[in-house]
């Protein structure tokens, strides 16, 4: 079982307001726990008109990447957690910048 850490870009099951429909999509890690769960949130490409969100581009990226023609957005709002094991891979790391934009917004129970 794979680590990950806060601005880890995964794959993942999310679920946007059903929960019975789960797609893979990619998502930013913010938070793990010691029993095996992952705090995340989805990155979209279609502009958000009523959720917090984050711009991400393709500089936001320290390692790896999406593949990204315009600007998507990290759904704030919209936190889920999903477990390790159900991560299906991770596709890269964002900038120290885009992780502490990303703290800013967010409070850890």
């Amino acid at each position: 079982m794979s680590d990950y850490f806060l601005g880890d870009v995964v794959l993942a099951p999310v679920s946007f307001g059903r929960p019975n429909e789960m797609k893979i999509r990619p998502a930013v890690v913010i938070d793990t726990d010691s029993r095996g769960f992952v705090r995340i949130c989805p990155v979209t490409s279609r502009i958000p008109s009523d959720f917090s969100n984050i711009p991400l581009e393709l500089n936001d990226f320290e390692k790896g990447g999406l593949s990204l023609f315009d600007e998507s957005y990290i759904l704030i709002s919209e936190i889920s957690r999903v477990r390790k094991n159900e991560i299906a891979g991770k596709k890269g790391r964002l900038t120290e910048e885009k992780i502490n934009a990303i703290s800013n917004f967010i409070t850890f129970l």
